[in-house]
């Protein structure tokens, strides 16, 4: 039987255990299977014993050992003893009280990042092995994200491993020139992690908060690394003012609240207060960039005490730059809604129908959802329930489509006690007119 914190705490150790080891033995691939190992052995030790002193260097030391036995049965299999002592003197390999195998004051984490976007792999090579070396998302939900098979991705991943391994690169902090080539895969994979975690792509549960609390992490370790980076301080405050909604995003059994109707009273005002500073700061500095245009979107929604109180116009014209900056079909959905909210729905209907056309959000749930949500601002109601239906069979997030399920039933419901009363209606009418008729005659 799993413990949720204990799967929260290995989940948040693991880069960080890979890290130790690869700066250890330079070898990447070999260090991440010692350590999921020795999460194996954790899970099942620690559940029964409880979390011991020192959870990370008891990771370290048994992973430590897992990787002296890989190496010792690759010396016997392969005979490759000259590699491997060249590549680290015996005495200190399979010593395991070596000094800095233990080292638990030192995280590792953020040139595990660095690593796992090497020039030596492609943007999205390097995005999947962040995530599942880093983020700890694992393969299956990977491939979601990109829309392959999972054995596609699993091959994907080794062969990036591979890569980085072949390159003998060594295990540390790139040089300037060498970490400015790396940050806008680097930037990226945080924020795919932290989406996953705020929103999760599959499942029971509809937040993942230890991968967002993850991304959090990083990005303010990212920030602290490179203070005067615009970029950097716009995605750290988009995570920070988008997770201080987190509380009340939630209702009953998980189900998810729109933010029209989220109790702004529960919103993590602390977070709030810093992420807007830090977006206030970036755009004051310099070049805008797309983390700052969202965060600055994020921010005025949640400097609005009320949801009617929403500037809606000026988040209108936020997504007309961001739109602009980057060719993101999910871009233009969401500034369609924005143009609802601000000049009426027939507007934002209209936008969608061209997005419609174009193809890309072709099958998308979130589409389906947006129209859904235009149509029943319209009055259209039964065109908006079979929207929300379709988008509910298109989610793979149960508590997403437990939501768009139940919309659908609830304006299903509206609209038959509204043609029914109607039908009542004229039927009352019909008579009225047929007594005055008949009186008549």
């Amino acid at each position: 039987m799993s413990d949720p914190a204990v799967d929260d705490l290995l989940r948040e150790l693991a880069p960080q255990v890979v890290g130790v080891l690869t700066r250890r033995f330079g070898d990447f691939d070999a260090a991440e299977d010692a350590v999921q190992e020795s999460l194996l052995d954790a899970a099942a030790q620690w559940v029964e014993e409880g979390v011991p002193g020192n959870p990370r260097g008891w990771l370290i030391q048994v992973a430590y050992r897992r990787m002296i036995e890989q190496l010792r049965n690759e010396q016997a299999r392969r005979r490759r003893e000259e590699r491997v002592a060249t590549r680290e003197p015996p005495d200190r390999r399979v010593s395991p009280s070596a000094d800095d195998a233990y080292e638990t004051d030192r995280d590792d984490t953020l040139i595990m990042l660095f690593l796992c976007c090497h020039s030596e792999l492609t943007p999205t090579s390097a995005i999947a092995l962040t995530l599942r070396s880093v983020g700890g998302l694992t393969t299956a939900e990977i491939a979601k994200a990109f829309m392959v098979p999972e054995t596609t991705m699993a091959q994907r991943i080794s062969r990036a491993k591979q890569r980085i391994k072949a390159s003998g690169v060594p295990f540390r902090m790139p040089a300037p020139g060498e970490r400015a080539r790396r940050l806008g895969s680097v930037l990226h994979v945080l924020y795919l992690i932290f989406n996953e975690g705020y929103a999760s792509s599959a499942g029971p549960d509809l937040q993942r908060v230890e991968l967002s609390r993850e991304a959090i992490r990083l990005a303010r370790m990212l920030h602290g690394l490179l203070p005067d980076d615009c970029e950097v301080a716009g995605l750290l405050a988009l995570m920070l003012l988008t997770d201080a909604r987190r509380p009340a995003r939630t209702g009953a059994g998980g189900v998810p609240i729109p933010l029209s109707e989220q109790d702004r009273s529960l919103w993590d005002g602390e977070a709030v207060t810093e992420g807007v500073a830090l977006v206030t700061g970036a755009l004051a500095r310099g070049a805008v960039g797309p983390y700052q245009l969202q965060a600055a979107i994020a921010a005025v929604h949640d400097e609005a005490a009320t949801a009617e109180e929403t500037d809606w116009p000026q988040i209108l014209a936020l997504y007309g730059l961001l739109e602009r900056m980057s060719d993101n079909p999910v871009v233009s959905l969401n500034r369609a809604v924005a143009a609802a909210m601000a000049h009426g729905a027939a507007i934002g209907l209209d936008m969608l129908r061209a997005l419609a056309a174009d193809g890309r959000l072709a099958g998308n749930h979130r589409f389906y959802a947006a129209r859904a949500h235009l149509l029943e601002m319209a009055g259209d109601r039964q065109a908006a329930v079979d929207d929300y239906r379709t988008a509910a069979s298109r989610t793979t997030s149960i508590p997403e489509r437990d939501y768009l399920t139940t919309r659908a039933a609830q304006l299903a419901a509206v609209d038959h006690r509204s043609r029914s009363a109607g039908d009542q209606a004229l039927e009352r009418g019909s008579v009225e007119v047929g007594q005055v008729l008949g009186g008549g005659q």
